[in-house]
């Protein structure tokens, strides 16, 4: 037995990097898993991971900073499978710059992603979970929702929203079984990051940059999905509202430039 065996499990983002990793993982566990993403091509790779060793899912376009797409995603998984276990919300985006720099255009767009699109896939997916009488969801915050980052102005402030928005999930919906945790991950080698140390000015500094924590090095994204594999799992029942690092020692406060 798996240990996610028979649960139904929504996972946005899988087409690449943590929901990549973490739609794979927990279809081993025994999950059936629905993989959202924007890019077909991306989703479809996942699902063709999935069933390659055997597992159940299926995909689904989806934009989710969209009201009317994060509806479809919950009527077409719910057809499909009947109900709705597991959410983790994994996509996000990141766009590097001060307040200053931050065009009005980038600050809607990272929030109408990061923050709205898991208000928008929490508001959908819990009336499914309190019909089904418990559901577990899983947000991917960042290390840079708690501490901070330089020129990362957006991408931080969208990301402590998520820290929050957890909390309050969890104060809110725990009377109907409902748990709500967060994990924040270090940076990790994902294309997101790989495009970022790339477009600096110099990759080897900016590499520098972000392997400076304790371990001294990146995390690996299977890493990261093990952590959202325990707190999405009923191994973790007592746990609502905690935020759980993942991030190399970097928001224990070590540094090393």
């Amino acid at each position: 037995m798996g240990r996610l065996e028979n649960k139904i499990a929504i996972i946005t983002g899988a087409g690449d990097g943590l929901g990549q990793a973490s739609a794979v993982m927990f279809a081993k566990e025994g999950a059936s898993v629905a993989v959202v993403d924007m890019d077909p091509v991306r989703g479809m790779k996942t699902v063709d991971m999935i069933k390659n060793q055997n597992g159940e899912a299926m995909f689904v376009e989806v934009d989710i900073s969209k009201e009317d797409s994060v509806k479809y995603m919950v009527e077409k998984v719910v057809d499909a499978y009947g109900r709705i276990d597991i959410l983790v919300n994994s996509a996000g985006i990141f766009i590097e710059a001060t307040a200053i720099n931050t065009t009005v255009e980038d600050w809607d767009k990272i929030m109408a992603v990061n923050l709205r699109g898991i208000f928008l896939g929490c508001k959908y997916v819990i009336p499914e979970m309190i019909k089904a009488g418990k559901g577990s969801i899983v947000n991917i915050g960042s290390e840079a929702g708690i501490t901070g980052w330089e020129n990362a102005t957006a991408y931080a402030a969208s990301k402590g929203g998520v820290v929050n928005m957890t909390r309050c999930l969890a104060l809110d919906f725990a009377k109907y079984k409902i748990r709500a945790n967060c994990v924040c991950p270090g940076t990790t080698e994902t294309s997101m990051v790989k495009k970022a140390i790339d477009m600096a000015p110099d990759p080897k500094v900016a590499r520098r940059f972000f392997e400076s924590r304790p371990l001294l090095r990146l995390g690996r994204p299977e890493e990261i999905a093990a952590g959202i594999l325990y707190l999405a799992s009923d191994e973790s029942l007592y746990a609502t509202g905690a935020i759980l690092s993942i991030d190399g020692g970097r928001t224990a406060g070590g540094f090393n430039a």
